[in-house]
């Protein structure tokens, strides 16, 4: 007896869903499983998964050899996503389901030993390539449902059990789309956003309860604008932490292709939590000090989305950066430059978008008294401490930041004032407005940003008359600017005319810009 049946399933390769073709054959044989096509361990051991529910929901388990290849064989599969569809594949081909619309559909999930299948991380990617492919339906775990419906244009099956699958057979052969629990699943809550808690803090936010820093405001504004990094330096307790961690109320809403591609990286890292709609908030990523250099860029034997790819279309926020491991902060060179990071094994390379705002803040030197001495609290720092702590920071990565700003401490007064502060709807107003002019301008053109743009494009863009021209000669010169700061200068000053609505930069433009390039300079080195 030779029986031999195959059905669609899918796995990740880095963010992206990639489909496998799940082949089975049954022979005379002594009873055993076969599973190839370079499997994990994972993916091995769920024949034994598979063995169990099908016994346990009341189907005959094959007593043949059974063979069952995961084709392409030269990619390598992972996780528990295959389970469901192997033991669909077995009761096809030992012909206790019917139906060969099956193989139109693709079909993704764990199965515990009873037969209950668990959701699987990635499932938004999977059903968005089978969406790509042409594929009509996908049949998924009952908890990644809201994920999968937020891929329109093709039809959802959710299960919970293995069970519940005659009853999606009975619908394939039938033509019928009835799925009651899933139009009770839409009129629920697909309608509302599942926001994290964390967005909602941040929706609470406002530049309005900040007093003074006006100048420091007027720099988060440009970096909103134009997509660029920046460093607040100042001593303990000035508010920098407190006026980055406000940024993303001054950030623009994400267009549709944006969300879909921020909401896929956390669907792969597992961190949806069910939400029923694609990100609209930007991300805000603030990890600890003591992560590692694979925590930040990725990693792992199957790599995956570290911090800079989880703050993708976001902010990256580095609380007082030159505590992090010198390796940690080096990864984030790729990254900067590329807009992506690539993290290279011995059986694939892996390429994750990381287009984000650095935002970071430090003191300026260990104690974070140094310039701000008061009667109460003075700089006890030795010149060798205060050179080895800011040579942590090294000036290629240093070089990458656009805007280097000082925070300065707030005079007593300005808490009881009653003049109302900038809030954050009116920054948020002109970094619109400024994104508007960006994109009119390089419609085309592949870049969004002033942050984005460089050679010919900077250029042609970024032109300075002879006046300015000369001011960022004599400048160049003076400070011992690199090239790299140089382009940086012109991208601001790009984002500062921007702001003000003018079509040439000006010699105030110009002049703004270079002076958030000086704290390279006089503080840091």
């Amino acid at each position: 007896m030779f029986v031999f049946g195959k059905v669609r399933s899918a796995c990740i390769h880095g963010i992206e869903g990639r489909m496998i073709q799940v082949e089975l054959d049954i022979s005379n044989g002594l009873p055993q499983i076969n599973l190839v096509g370079l499997p994990d361990a994972a993916v091995k051991e769920s024949a034994e998964r598979v063995r169990a529910a099908v016994k346990n929901c009341g189907y005959k388990f094959p007593m043949e050899r059974i063979t069952i290849n995961l084709a392409p064989a030269d990619l390598r599969k992972e996780g528990a996503s295959f389970d469901l569809a192997i033991a669909v594949g077995l009761l096809l081909t030992s012909g206790q389901l019917g139906g060969e619309l099956w193989e139109t559909a693709l079909i993704i999930g764990e199965l515990a030993l009873d037969g209950s299948i668990r959701p699987v991380p990635g499932v938004l990617s999977m059903v968005h390539h089978a969406k790509t492919i042409g594929i009509p339906r996908v049949v998924v775990p009952w908890e990644n449902a809201r994920e999968a419906m937020l891929i329109e244009g093709i039809d959802v099956y959710a299960v919970s059990h293995l069970n519940e699958i005659a009853t999606i057979n009975e619908c394939l052969i039938n033509d019928i789309n009835h799925l009651q629990h899933l139009i009770k699943l839409k009129a629920a809550d697909v309608a509302l956003s599942s926001e994290s808690d964390s967005v909602k803090q941040e929706c609470e936010l406002d530049y309005a309860d900040v007093r003074g820093q006006l100048h420091v405001k007027r720099a988060l504004v440009i970096a909103a604008a134009g997509m660029h990094n920046i460093m607040l330096i100042g001593p303990p307790g000035t508010g920098k932490t407190m006026l980055i961690r406000r940024l993303p109320t001054i950030m623009p809403d994400m267009e549709e292709q944006e969300a879909l591609e921020v909401t896929k990286i956390y669907s792969v890292a597992g961190l949806l939590q069910g939400r029923c709609q694609l990100m609209s908030h930007r991300p805000f990523r603030s990890p600890h000090h003591t992560i590692s250099a694979g925590g930040m860029a990725g990693g792992g034997s199957v790599p995956k989305p570290g911090e800079v790819s989880l703050a993708h279309r976001g902010i990256l926020f580095l609380d007082e950066f030159p505590e992090f491991s010198r390796n940690a902060l080096e990864v984030l060179r790729q990254p900067l430059e590329d807009r992506q990071v690539t993290i290279s094994r011995a059986r694939a390379v892996f390429t994750f978008p990381a287009q984000f705002i650095l935002a970071t803040s430090m003191n300026p030197c260990p104690c974070g008294f140094l310039g701000t001495e008061t009667a109460a609290a003075s700089c006890t720092c030795s010149p060798f401490k205060i050179n080895q702590y800011l040579s942590r920071i090294s000036g290629p990565l240093l070089d990458r930041i656009d805007l280097h700003v000082e925070v300065p401490r707030i005079e007593y007064g300005l808490f009881g004032q009653e003049t109302p502060a900038l809030s954050s709807d009116e920054m948020k107003q002109a970094v619109v407005a400024a994104h508007s002019i960006q994109q009119a301008r390089y419609q085309g053109t592949g870049i969004r940003f002033n942050g984005e743009l460089g050679g010919r494009l900077l250029r042609r863009y970024a032109r300075l008359s002879p006046e300015a021209d000369q001011i960022l000669h004599n400048t160049f010169d003076t400070l011992g600017l690199s090239v790299r700061a140089h382009d940086r200068i012109l991208k601001l000053a790009r984002t500062i005319a921007d702001l003000e609505g003018a079509a040439d930069i000006g010699v105030a433009h110009l002049a703004e810009a270079i002076q958030y390039r000086t704290l390279d300079r006089q503080t840091i080195r």
